[in-house]
């Protein structure tokens, strides 16, 4: 019998890694690669490394958002985000105050 045996199925992954991953955590991340926020505007769903006025945040959130809306993982994006606490950016249409308000109320 494996010593495995009874537990959950897992992938390995090339030895050099050194990583034993899960199914059930591969196939809850596979989300990620369907989701709208991908690619060269990513970039809008976290704020910049320099000072952003109020006005400039307001215009980077309403730009993420409009692509969160459609998105064809959103509620996905905002499972994950409010069940790891996510602190930063825009995820499932929601911001950082959105989110913690949206934990509050479950």
């Amino acid at each position: 019998m494996s010593p495995l045996s009874g537990c959950e199925p897992t992938i390995r992954v090339p030895p050099e890694r050194g990583i034993l991953v899960s199914i059930h955590q591969v196939e809850e991340e596979l989300w990620q690669v369907k989701a709208a926020c991908r690619g060269p505007h990513a970039s809008v769903f976290f704020p910049p490394t320099h000072f952003e006025r109020k006005d400039e945040k307001e215009s980077r959130e309403r730009r993420a958002k409009a692509i969160c809306a459609t998105c064809p993982v959103r509620k996905d994006c905002l499972e994950y985000a409010l069940r790891i606490r996510e602190p930063h950016g825009i995820w499932g249409g929601l911001n950082e105050m959105e989110r913690k308000q949206a934990q509050l109320r479950r």
